[in-house]
């Protein structure tokens, strides 16, 4: 079921939106503070509204720079990944339940299907299956 569900999504789609950049922040703040319209400065900078009127909240506030992503850290981080690839390489046409399984063999750690299903998508890893 989460082969179908994730067949035919784009990866960035999956990875989530990165946060403006705190330069483009400022800039929008700056243009609102000069007396421009609220309207005019969202689609000259191609962010909502709402986006930018929070934005204003946060500058009255006292800081503008993106807040921490809130969650846990990925069960497999970057550190793993050299692991992970090497495994998706010798077992190519495994499951995601059977590398999960073979994960938890190698490494000593229990994994999901969904968790080894989101580390293989960080890693932008795709196989050509075999005939």
């Amino acid at each position: 079921m989460l082969k179908a569900f994730l067949r035919g999504i784009e990866p960035e789609i999956l990875k989530g939106m990165k946060s403006y950049s705190l330069d483009l922040r400022e800039r929008v703040v700056r243009a609102v503070r000069q007396g421009k319209n609220r309207q005019e400065v969202a689609i000259t900078f191609g962010i909502s509204l709402s986006t930018l009127k929070r934005w204003l909240i946060l500058d009255k506030q006292g800081t503008l720079a993106p807040q921490p992503r809130p969650g846990l850290p990925p069960l497999l981080g970057s550190e793993a990944h050299p692991l992970l690839e090497a495994q998706l390489c010798a077992h190519p046409d495994a499951t995601l339940q059977e590398h999960a399984a073979l994960w938890e063999q190698n490494q000593g750690q229990e994994l999901s299907r969904a968790t080894m299903a989101r580390a293989i998508l960080r890693l932008d890893y795709t196989h050509k299956k075999s005939q």
